[in-house]
């Protein structure tokens, strides 16, 4: 098997872009101006007391309706955490309840009625039907306009909102790159802001992101549910994926129906396109003559300017995508490819030409002849379906496709990937590598394998990432056959899927992600050879090479990514159903959503009045419910308080601490003696103590790895805790990991230079009595310090095949080298792959394998912040 296909390149070489602070070079002139340059923003939350029917900013109960905080604080718990409408009203009759508590309510109905009649209103539904091949068919809607409205006109949002594009550069080496990152920093808002201008300048576009699915309300019911949902693009991205902003609202429910009265799979099909496709034009109907001509909109300080709310971008799986765009299943719904040619990469793929599309739709209305209207549709190569997005100013639908990381990617490549390489390796092979992982805080442990896994998620897809080339990085084929162009094609596939989540990229990490593309595409005639594929023809393939010029577009992919609406799925379909009688419950479900905003938006009225009622733009963001509040990276009191020296080597592994320690000492008392004089120094001193303090894990908090956001990954914990028993008497095997350790001060925020890997055997800290009596002046260098064990230095280059890095335990005269340092070194956790060889030694297991194998693969996979920094 040939070997010579393109290895991946070496993926450093763009990261200081991505870590500096941008130049920015605004759009100019009056684009995003006020219509009134000379008004002064009013009081944020002025309309909000207003509708409350309050008359002054001083009214002592900032709580109103609700008679207290106590009051406000129960009906909040009763509506957004609390039990059902008849269980809470069940509690509420229990003698003098309502009378100790000093409710203003007695019972679920009278609190729906305080938050009906009191509370302002937010966009509310309403039904509407639609006729589609003879049958009527229910909706329940919003006004999309007053949608708009309310999240442009939020004080939540106001500090936060963007009203023009820019460009941000960044200069590397004299080369000055781009950067993109919120949608305003792509070039799709600053082509459509000079359209606008042209027309009439003092502009503000108001993007509108649209994302729909289906989703199951039961598991054995069978009852489903069609949300559509509406955020806009001047809210930046790291508050439009959070739930608790509430920053994208639910448009509507769609009907769900199979249409099975029409037999003719054809027909049917298009009926159902022709059902999609009213339902949106009706949704979309009050922004269609905005879009165009502008209206005026308040923002959240009070601030009115001209905005034009414009379909900007669609996010959706792949059957919701040519649902969209009328395309037909199988064809590329962006672009003009023949289908035949989707798993080619050097076939060009341009950009469907919306103008054609449209006109081909427009057919009918002027030739009143069907034959015709056909014809010229499937010459445009869409369906003949009144589409929606016909009529919308400034949309382009092929363009507002968005890259889909959830459904392309992890449910997608990776998952057809992952099937591939059970048959060429073997299940059993894959399986017993995955239970042989050593642990780490970043990584599931798959304790049974992946091959018996069934409805695998995207989050597992992204677990299963995380450990996949470490798993195959040695692992031979049958028959002697060579595994390059497999791990070549994974680590290509693997570099893709991370690169593309980045939060900010350049113009060369753009290059890097089509090299990863290319490289894969390079080797991926390897599974046709094994028998495993006969062609690459596939959709969610050929959806990557769009991936780089959707971002130059439209901003990162982490704009758009449909696990955002399968998480809206759970709060605005799941919940909301499971609030409800289940009959005829889309009115019930829709007042439950009304009802739970009122509160978050009275929440947030009260949180301003209680900080004393400050400017929009000095208001700060709420924290995130689930980001942790690290305030130490070490607990504050010890696990073990005194641990003798002998201990330390008896349960921890730490061998010869003493010595090593003495040692530590006197280097850092005395940093200019050679080696012969702290020899001789040691054999001179005797440490004043004999017993440390013991902490069994160190936690990090790392900033997003480019500087702009936390991510899930940030949460970091290095554990070094010995065998122990359970509540139940089950013995619990010690864990010692290992991290990566600025070895001598030199290491920076990226690359390993500088940098050592070692196994954490004890984190320890000393009396303020040995300190006094150890270190010079009484001060020690740091609070805490741990016992590692050293692994050899980077190697001067990566694996040319796997491109990671290769390292040994480092032994000496038959021991282990280790050392004392400062916690302070300790950078991160790091996970290392086991070398496993051609067969797996059946002794090594999850538990020990760290301690029996030699050598290793360092995992540059585990999370975001390791690929970005590692790497």
């Amino acid at each position: 098997m040939d070997e010579d296909a393109p290895s991946p390149a070496s993926p450093n070489a763009s990261l200081p872009p991505e870590f500096s602070d941008p130049l920015i070079q605004p759009f100019g002139g009056q684009a995003g101006a006020p219509v009134d340059p000379h008004a002064h923003p009013g009081s944020c939350y002025a309309q909000y007391k207003a509708d409350l029917g309050l008359n002054s900013i001083s009214d002592d109960n900032p709580y109103h309706p609700f008679v207290s905080q106590l009051d406000w604080e129960v009906a909040r718990w009763a509506k957004t955490h609390g039990p059902g409408s008849t269980a809470f009203t069940e509690f509420l009759k229990i003698p003098e309840v309502t009378e100790r508590l000093g409710l203003s309510f007695r019972s679920s109905k009278d609190l729906n009625n305080i938050l009906h009649s009191s509370l302002p209103g937010r966009p509310s539904f309403y039904r509407n039907t639609v006729q589609v091949a003879g049958e009527t068919y229910e909706l329940y809607l919003r006004d999309a306009m007053q949608c708009v409205q309310a999240l442009y006109g939020s004080p939540e949002f106001a500090a936060e909102l963007v009203f023009a594009p820019v460009k941000h550069f960044a200069s590397v080496g004299g080369e000055k790159v781009r950067m993109y990152s919120d949608m305003h920093t792509g070039d799709w808002w600053w082509e459509i802001q000079q359209k606008l201008e042209r027309q009439k300048s003092g502009a503000t576009i108001v993007p509108l992101i649209i994302s729909s699915d289906k989703t199951q309300l039961t598991q054995f019911r069978n009852r489903s549910a069609y949300p559509v949902y509406l955020t806009i693009g001047n809210i930046p991205k790291e508050t439009r994926r959070k739930p608790s902003r509430q920053a994208q609202l639910l448009l509507g429910y769609f009907p769900v129906t199979s249409m099975e009265h029409i037999k003719n799979d054809e027909v049917r099909r298009r009926a159902l396109a022709s059902l999609f496709h009213e339902c949106m034009r009706l949704v979309l109907a009050p922004i269609r003559d905005a879009s165009r001509d502008g209206v005026e909109l308040a923002s959240g300080d009070g601030v009115l300017r001209r905005c034009h709310p414009i379909f900007a971008a669609f996010v959706g799986d792949y059957p919701e995508q040519v649902l969209v765009t009328l395309c037909k299943t199988g064809e590329c719904p962006k672009g003009s490819i023949d289908p035949s040619e989707l798993g080619s990469y050097d076939t060009d793929c341009k950009l469907r030409s919306v103008a054609t599309a449209v006109n081909a739709l427009r057919t009918f209305e002027l030739t009143n002849d069907p034959l015709t209207y056909v014809q010229a549709c499937r010459a445009a190569g869409i369906k003949p379906v009144d589409a929606f997005w016909k009529d919308l100013p400034f949309s382009d639908i092929y363009l507002a496709i968005t890259p889909d990381i959830l459904h392309q990617l992890y449910q997608g490549m990776v998952k057809h990937v992952i099937s591939w390489l059970k048959v060429a390796y073997g299940k059993r092979a894959i399986d017993a590598r995955f239970q042989s992982l050593p642990p780490n805080h970043h990584l599931r442990l798959f304790s049974r394998g992946i091959s018996k896994l069934s409805r695998v998620s995207g989050s597992e897809h992204e677990d299963i990432c995380r450990s996949l080339l470490g798993v195959i990085a040695d692992l031979p084929l049958p028959d002697g056959q060579s595994p390059v162009r497999i791990v070549r094609a994974v680590r290509a596939l693997l570099d893709f899927v991370y690169l593309a989540q980045y939060p900010v990229h350049t113009t060369l990490s753009l290059r890097q992600l089509d090299d990863a593309l290319a490289v894969f595409h390079a080797n991926k005639q390897v599974f046709i050879d094994l028998g495993m594929r006969e062609q690459f023809n596939l959709p969610k393939l050929h959806s990557l090479r769009h991936y780089a010029y959707s971002i130059k577009m439209l901003g990162s992919a982490d704009n758009f990514n449909t696990s955002y609406s399968e998480r809206l799925h759970i709060d605005f379909a799941k919940s909301a159903y499971r609030a409800s009688n289940r009959k005829d419950e889309y009115p019930q479900m829709a007042r439950w959503l009304l009802r739970k905003e009122q509160i978050h938006a009275h929440a947030a009225y009260i949180a301003w009045r209680l900080s004393g009622c400050p400017e929009a733009m000095d208001i700060p963001p709420p924290p995130s419910p689930h980001q942790p509040k690290l305030l130490r990276q070490i607990a504050r009191y010890p696990n073990e308080k005194s641990v003798s020296f002998a201990q330390a080597s008896e349960r921890f592994g730490a061998e010869d601490f003493g010595r090593i320690l003495k040692e530590y000492i006197v280097r850092t008392n005395h940093p200019t003696f050679t080696p012969a004089e702290v020899a001789t120094h040691l054999r001179a001193w005797i440490l004043p103590f004999r017993t440390v303090a013991v902490y069994y894990r160190l936690k990090f908090w790392h900033p997003d790895a480019l500087g702009h956001d936390h991510s899930p990954d940030a949460l970091d914990s290095i554990h070094a805790r010995p065998m122990y028993f359970d509540t139940q008497g089950r013995r619990v095997n010690g864990r010692f990991d290992t991290a990566l350790i600025n070895e001598d001060g030199e290491g920076g925020s990226s690359g390993v230079a500088g940098y050592r890997i070692g196994q954490i055997r004890m984190i320890f800290s000393l009396s303020k009595a040995a300190v006094r009596a150890s270190f010079l002046h009484g001060e020690a260098p740091s609070s805490h310090f741990a016992y590692v064990e050293w692994f050899s230095r980077f190697p001067s280059g990566p694996d040319p095949n796997s491109r990671m890095y290769r390292i040994r335990r480092t032994i000496v005269q038959g021991e282990r080298v280790a050392s004392i340092v400062p916690i302070q070194d300790i950078h991160r956790s790091i996970h290392l792959f086991p070398r496993f060889g051609r067969a797996k030694d059946p002794s090594w297991t999850s538990n020990n394998v760290l301690e029996l194998c030699r050598e290793f693969f360092v995992n540059c996979f585990s999370d975001r912040h390791c690929y970005i920094t590692v790497r």
